[in-house]
């Protein structure tokens, strides 16, 4: 007698599923899809879609049964998770949602951060961010980018090669030393390169795939940390001299031999090094150091736009800067520039800037001055001037820039002198984060009587004055850096030029309305940061064409190319 075999109960089909469903025997389909299946594939947050994947996908790529059934759209995981985020509590708590997510699913993150841009950018970058490196030991989870310290030295191309993804486009390194106006936090810095590369996608829209950031651990003097048993980085005192060169030498090379249409940024790198490192290689490899030169584009376009207010040119500025470190030389620099353009001389448009450091106005009397601040140690009759308000009266600035990283230095004494002095004081406090800044956006406005034309490198919340609303200017690099990367990416550049920086602050300029002044702001609305970089980018793109510095031929329409160059935080269909 033959027995019938007992009819096996078919697989339920899920709602969702569009009549898939899986062989038990099925195996991943792998021809269509980013390199890895199953776990791992939800364990690469640059390709892992989370409750995205479609059945059909969780069919091929051995997905079943290790998410929930329910397929979400991108629209309601986005939905979800700032919704999260806006529970937390602290700034603190929301950077490490952001982060935890970046490790996740890259695609959601960069979703959530374009459409809430205004609200989430000062979280995953300034001033969040610093507390974030500050604590970076201890909020540690899961590492990102590449460490290289004194012990690979001789075998740095192989570090580099170890990073799994090949066509990177934008490098940012830092070596700890200058995080912000925090000072020296060595390898626990490493939030800032990340943290800058998340702007170069969110708002320039370089792919997250193209990124890379790095971190030469060289050891720190700070003795909190080499105390600290938490400390992630090297516990050794900083490397310096022809050590210190030597290694950045060899990650230069390598970086040209294994990333060769990589830029490179250094980013807060001290005084010393930054001038250094920047004139030794900038007419050598595609490289800037956005704390000098982007620092400085974007400063020139808050002048540019508070110009169109005040009626002034920019030739007629006499500006006074509070500090003489990297960012305000470079800013000098390329306002100096700036003013040669417009009809002055080099040595006419340097005597309109004027510097203080910790000791005293810089001037040519001193002989204790760096390299750097030389060029503007001005002769002058005034005799000692060994602080900011005996500055002021004595040089009668049309503008204050403060770039000291010192907290509170634009006393009311000093504000109510330069609203004295001036019709439309021009008070930029641009040290970060929020807790350096120079005054803040309430100071400047009430003691000036609602007067000064304010722009502060960390966010200010409106402030209404005697019936008027100000729009405090952010003066963030984020303006500047990922429309210029995008341009050198686009077109390959070979360089990057000041000339790029002051091409990127008058197309930041131009985009300013007339609606942005009469409210106080002298920059865009951040909401439009992916029209800006694009804009600032064909601006950057038409220099490198100019110059012979492209290696891409030059499109029929440059600004289309580049529209359709930038990143989308889209899902793409695997299968």
């Amino acid at each position: 007698m033959t027995t019938k075999s007992p009819k096996r109960a078919s697989t339920p089909v899920p709602s969702h599923a569009n009549g898939f469903v899986a062989s038990r025997s099925a195996k991943a389909d792998t021809s269509h899809h980013p390199g890895r299946t199953g776990i791992d594939l939800l364990h690469d947050p640059l390709y892992n879609k989370g409750t995205a994947f479609t059945y059909k996908e969780r069919q091929k790529l051995g997905l079943l049964g290790l998410l929930p059934p329910r397929v979400s759209t991108l629209k309601a995981q986005a939905t979800r998770v700032i919704a999260n985020v806006r529970k937390r509590v602290t700034d603190l708590e929301k950077y490490v949602d952001m982060l935890s997510l970046l490790d996740r699913n890259e695609t959601l993150y960069y979703r959530v951060v374009t459409d809430n841009i205004e609200e989430i950018m000062p979280l995953i970058y300034t001033p969040t961010v610093g507390k974030g490196c500050q604590l970076y030991a201890h909020l540690f989870r899961r590492s990102r980018g590449l460490f290289i310290t004194k012990y690979e030295k001789g075998h740095i191309k192989e570090v580099l090669q170890n990073w799994p993804r090949k066509d990177v486009r934008v490098i940012v390194v830092t070596d700890g030393q200058r995080i912000l106006g925090l000072g020296d936090l060595g390898a626990s810095g490493m939030g800032i390169p990340v943290g800058k590369l998340a702007l170069y996608t969110a708002c320039g829209g370089i792919p997250p795939g193209q990124t890379l950031p790095i971190t030469l651990d060289v050891g720190t003097n700070n003795p909190a940390l080499l105390e600290d048993p938490l400390y992630l980085g090297l516990p050794e005192k900083r490397i310096e001299g022809k050590e210190y060169d030597d290694l950045v030498q060899e990650f230069v090379e390598a970086v040209q031999e294994v990333f060769p249409k990589a830029l490179l940024q250094f980013e807060d790198f001290a005084n010393h090094n930054a001038f250094r490192l920047l004139e030794k290689y900038r007419d050598e490899i595609c490289t800037f150091n956005d704390d000098i030169q982007g620092t400085a584009s974007v400063t020139l376009a808050g002048l540019y736009s508070a110009g169109r207010i005040t009626k002034r040119k920019l030739t007629d500025e006499v500006i006074l800067f509070h500090g003489a470190g990297e960012a305000a030389i470079g800013i000098g620099d390329l306002v100096v520039g700036a003013m040669m353009a417009e009809g002055l001389t080099k040595e006419q448009a340097k005597a309109r800037c004027w510097f203080m450091d910790s000791k005293s106005l810089v001037d040519a009397s001193r002989t204790d001055l760096q390299h750097h601040k030389l060029p503007y140690a001005h002769k002058h009759n005034h005799g000692p001037v060994p602080n900011l308000l005996a500055a002021v009266k004595a040089i009668k600035p049309t503008a204050l820039i403060g770039v000291s990283g010192m907290a509170q230095q634009f006393t009311k004494e000093i504000i109510e002198e330069m609203a004295r002095l001036n019709k439309r004081p021009l008070i930029f406090a641009l040290s970060n984060p929020t807790s350096n800044a120079e005054c803040s956006a309430e100071q400047a406005y009430s003691l000036s009587d609602g007067r000064a034309i304010f722009c502060s490198g960390s966010p200010f919340p409106t402030y209404v004055y005697k019936g008027q609303t100000f729009v405090p200017g952010q003066g963030n690099n984020a303006y500047i850096f990922p429309g210029v990367g995008l341009g050198v990416v686009a077109v390959g550049s070979k360089r990057v030029t000041d000339e790029m920086f002051a091409e990127a602050a008058r197309a930041l300029a131009l985009l300013v309305t007339e609606e942005d002044l009469k409210q106080g702001a002298l920059f865009p609305p951040l909401t439009k940061i992916r029209e800006i970089s694009a804009r600032i980018a064909e601006a950057v793109a038409e220099v490198c064409y100019k110059r012979k510095l492209a290696t891409v031929p030059r499109p029929k329409d440059l600004r289309k190319t580049i529209l359709d160059m930038q990143y989308q935080p889209e899902y793409k269909e695997y299968v």
